[in-house]
């Protein structure tokens, strides 16, 4: 072999060798897949806020006809006399009870005994799982349901399952499997202590995941005092996987929170991407068909019927004493009738008595409750 064939020989063994040494690398590389390749779509593993029109996609009732949150226009509800005040039972807890509080990425969601339940009110007894909060940002509010267009500061769920079944797992697909009580929070002039009961908590659990033992209190309080007046409807979970299995309650009376312990809701925890939990309400949905039942005679305007400023109470006054239909002459008359009647009886009674007997006037009983339905559009 000549000097030339030789030379051609040698590259031709290197070239195989460097073959030979990289093919176990390259056969490694090949086996592997990247670590991205099994991720799931949005709202299968993982579904948030910002991508609620995909929820639908992976929780097909998500974009069903019964959804929830809705807008209760009170012009438009049905007043039902079957609907009885609910009754609860057990929600008073003992101070040495345990309850766990967790920051769940999503809101904030206290475990409750099953001793809590609802036995009035509703056909069947529905016992409690939980309960959670809706809010807004520093910038706007966040209820999920809204009255006649208003949202309210921040809404309270208390999640419960009809107890015919065996447990919230196997209710939750029932078409009367689930109950859910929602109430609305607007800042007030001074602190809930109640709500207090979790709020001071929220710094421990700033996290997703973490969570935090509480002592048990009375459950009731987080809820209004006149549990008469309420909405009701049929409707669904309002987070995917969004079963459309809820026979939703809302109550009429506001709960009131101060501004620091609304604040300290809105700025407290972290969702599961690290950024500031808020805004944790979906927007409501179309009723397509259904009704909304009330359990008390809602007599106000709709709120685009209120003017755009003002105080909401001041304004349904205004709007309803300047629509006066024949009932209400009526009404003016009889009550014309009664005053000068009851003049006169005064009269008769002050001059048979001496000068210093005094008549009490009777006085009106005071109002218990804050109507969601009087709170005009923000």
């Amino acid at each position: 072999m000549n000097r030339a064939g030789l030379r051609v020989s040698l590259l031709l063994l290197a070239a195989l060798s460097r073959a030979g040494a990289g093919s176990p690398h390259s056969q490694e590389q090949e086996g592997e897949e990247p670590p991205h390749s099994h991720e799931q779509g949005p709202g299968h593993s993982h579904w948030s806020y910002e991508d609620q029109e995909h929820w639908g996609t992976n929780d097909p009732d998500c974009a069903g006809n019964m959804q929830s949150p809705i807008n209760i226009d009170t012009a438009k509800t049905i007043f039902s006399p079957q609907l009885r005040p609910i009754q609860l039972s057990g929600y008073s807890l003992p101070a040495s009870e345990k309850l766990r509080l967790t920051n769940n990425g999503h809101t904030v969601v206290l475990t409750l005994p099953e001793s809590l339940a609802i036995t009035g009110g509703y056909a069947q007894q529905y016992r409690a799982v939980q309960l959670h909060l809706h809010w807004g940002s520093p910038s706007g509010p966040g209820s999920e349901h809204t009255v006649n267009g208003h949202r309210f500061g921040a809404e309270i769920h208390v999640v419960h399952y009809n107890t015919k079944y065996n447990g919230f797992e196997e209710a939750k697909v029932q078409p009367d499997g689930l109950a859910v009580l929602g109430a609305f929070l607007e800042v007030g002039p001074r602190e809930n202590p109640y709500y207090q009961e979790i709020f001071q908590h929220l710094y421990k659990i700033q996290r997703k995941g973490e969570e935090v033992l509480v002592s048990g209190f009375n459950i009731a309080d987080l809820l209004p005092d006149n549990l008469k007046q309420y909405f009701h409807y049929n409707g669904s979970l309002t987070t995917p996987p969004c079963f459309q299995t809820v026979k939703w309650t809302i109550f009429n009376q506001t709960m009131l929170i101060s501004h620091y312990q609304m604040s300290m809701l809105v700025m407290s925890l972290r969702n599961d991407d690290n950024r500031p939990l808020q805004n944790n309400y979906r927007p409501v949905k179309g009723l397509h068909g259904r009704r909304v039942l009330a359990s008390f005679q809602t007599t106000l305007p709709p709120a685009k019927h209120l003017p755009a400023d003002g105080d909401g109470l001041e304004a349904a006054d205004r709007h309803s004493s300047s629509s006066f239909h024949a009932g209400d002459v009526l009404a003016v008359l009889f009550g014309v009738l009664f005053a000068i009647t009851a003049l006169a009886f005064l009269l008769y009674i002050y001059k048979h008595r001496s000068q210093n007997t005094r008549l009490d006037s009777p006085t009106k009983s005071k109002v218990i409750y804050t109507a969601a339905a009087t709170e005009n559009t923000a």
